[in-house]
């Protein structure tokens, strides 16, 4: 069983919900705890806490990290509607009262090379944690994260230069990409390929599961603000990762993070080495990837 702590911007898209449901449904994963990131990561821990309820579990604690960049220089993007569909107006759910940064640090090193930290957001809570305690390196046995794009796919054409996670704070990520940690890689490259539509939706629906209606609710609010009828599963596809490796193709690359003081930097520029610690995903299987969250969230087999 995989050891796992996610770390999340969850918010106004649905595929940070998808993967932390991803979570919560797959028996060979122990959830050891969530911890938000970036914005307003207190709402974001009451939108886990919610979510930890609805699935029927209570015993996952959920921690508020890092609202800022890590130089505090970054300007923050938050769509505007995070925690519509899922939280009600006025609505307080209580989570741990630990920092994210301490929660984490505490774990890896109480657990040596038993952690495996997924970060699907901004990586402002992971390199704050490796800078308070660089031996987490060392000691995690894997960060497995959603971020960035090289391009050397055979989608590159296609694809943005820079991704989000690593726009919104690429200190953070060049932190992280340089602690030397085993890492892998999920960037754009294979979560572009990676697409549910209204078909899924409408099998969310036609469970009647409490934790599927509020993901379907979400997926509609997110349809609507985007203008389209299908969403990339960039973070369920991370997640999935500890249930089935095999369902990406990957080679070993250095990754040195591209930033400067404008707004929008954090281009992440992947090259060969021999001792390189960073295994960068490039294809996927993504049909196989759907049909494994589906069958999850469907409870197909339980």
């Amino acid at each position: 069983m995989n050891r796992i702590i996610i770390d999340t911007d969850i918010g106004s898209d649905i595929d940070d919900a998808m993967a932390l449901a991803l979570a919560l449904r797959s028996p060979e994963l122990k959830l050891e705890g969530v911890t938000t990131v970036y914005g307003d990561a207190h709402l974001r821990a009451k939108m886990v806490s919610k979510m930890i309820r609805l699935a029927g579990q209570s015993d996952i604690p959920v921690m508020a990290g890092l609202d800022r960049s890590l130089l505090g220089n970054r300007p923050i993007w938050m769509a505007g509607h995070e925690g519509e569909g899922l939280l009600a107006k006025g609505e307080e759910l209580e989570y741990d009262n630990r920092h994210a940064v301490d929660f984490i640090v505490e774990t890896v090193m109480n657990n040596p090379g038993e952690i495996t930290l997924i970060p699907i957001g901004p990586l402002t809570n992971i390199a704050a944690s490796l800078i308070r305690e660089p031996r987490i390196a060392n000691n995690v046995k894997e960060i497995v994260l959603m971020g960035g794009a090289t391009r050397l796919a055979d989608n590159g054409a296609d694809i943005r230069v820079v991704e989000h996670n690593i726009a919104c704070d690429p200190e953070a990520a060049s932190v992280v990409f340089g602690s030397g940690a085993p890492i892998v890689m999920v960037g754009l490259d294979v979560t572009m390929k990676v697409q549910i539509t209204e078909a899924e939706r409408q099998s969310l629906v036609a469970t009647n599961d409490p934790l599927n209606l509020k993901l379907a609710g979400m997926m509609e609010r997110w349809f609507d603000f985007v203008k389209e009828q299908h969403t990339y599963m960039h973070d369920p596809l991370t997640v999935s990762l500890l249930i089935d490796r095999s369902l990406v193709q990957t080679k070993k690359m250095n990754i040195q993070v591209e930033y400067d003081h404008r707004p929008r930097t954090g281009q992440t520029v992947a090259t060969f080495a021999d001792h390189a610690n960073v295994e960068v995903c490039l294809d996927v299987d993504a049909s196989r990837m759907v049909r494994l969250l589906m069958s999850r969230l469907l409870k197909e087999g339980a």
